[in-house]
C-alpha cells in the first residue's frame, strides 16, 4: 500500500508503514528542538549575577554622592557574537534636592549622532531607588548591594527605521579613583540581544 500527498512530496515514494515511521521521528525531533529552545530561553532569561554577592565589599557604592557634579564617561555596544557595533561618549551632570536628583546625560556617538537623557532620580531609603527619564516606559528600579548597584527598566530602542522594546538590565561596580564600571544586558523575549560597557570616571 502507498500513501499520497497534494502536490509533489517525498512522502509518495515511501510505504505506508516508512512514511509513518518517518513522521513518528521528525515529531520527536521537533518536540526535542523545542523542548532545548525553551530551556537556552528560559536560562538566558535568568540573570547570573546575584547583588548578594557584593554586600561586603568595598569601596561602597553611594548613588546619591556618586551622580552629583560633573562626570565623565566612556562606552562600545556589542552584538550577540561580541562584535563592536557602537562607541560613544557621555558627559553628565547631576544634583540633588534632598531625595529626588536630576541626572542630565548628553551622549556623542561615534558615527556622529547627539542625545541628551534626563533622568529623575528618587531614593527611596534602605538601598532602593527609582528612576524616569522621557524614553523609559513607565519607571526604572533601582538597588544598591555594597560595592555594586543595578537597575532594571525597559525602552523602546530605534533601529534603523524601526522600534523594538527592550529589557535593560544594568550593574554598576565601584572602583578606586572615582571610577565607576557599567555592564548592561539588553535583552528580549529573555534574550540577551546586545551588551554595553560603560566606564565612567567622577570630575
Amino acid at each position: 500500500m502507498r500513501v499520497k500527498f497534494f502536490g509533489q512530496s517525498n512522502f509518495a515514494h515511501y510505504p505506508f508503514g516508512k512514511a509513518h515511521k518517518l513522521l513518528r521521528t521528525s515529531a520527536k525531533y521537533l518536540a526535542a528542538t523545542l523542548l532545548t529552545l525553551s530551556a537556552v530561553i528560559s536560562t538566558s532569561g535568568c540573570s547570573q549575577i546575584n547583588g548578594q554577592d557584593y554586600v561586603k565589599s568595598q569601596p561602597k557604592f553611594d548613588l546619591k554622592e556618586y551622580f552629583t557634579g560633573p562626570i565623565k564617561a566612556w562606552g562600545i555596544v556589542q552584538d550577540r557574537s561580541g562584535k563592536v557595533i557602537q562607541q560613544f561618549d557621555i558627559i553628565m551632570h547631576g544634583t540633588w534636592s534632598g531625595n529626588t536628583g536630576t541626572l542630565v546625560e548628553d551622549f556623542s556617538f561615534y558615527d556622529g549622532k547627539k542625545q541628551r537623557r534626563i533622568w529623575t532620580l528618587i531614593d527611596k531609603g534602605n538601598g532602593t531607588y527609582e528612576g524616569r527619564a522621557d524614553d523609559v516606559l513607565d519607571k526604572a528600579q533601582g538597588f544598591g548591594f555594597g560595592n555594586a548597584g543595578q537597575w532594571s527598566y525597559v525602552m523602546d530602542v530605534p533601529v534603523k527605521e524601526r522600534s523594538y522594546r527592550m529589557h535593560f538590565d544594568d550593574w554598576m561596580w565601584a572602583m578606586h579613583d572615582g571610577v565607576l564600571i557599567n555592564r548592561s544586558y539588553m535583552k528580549k523575549f529573555g534574550i540577551t540581544f546586545a551588551e554595553i560597557t560603560i566606564f565612567m570616571h567622577k570630575q
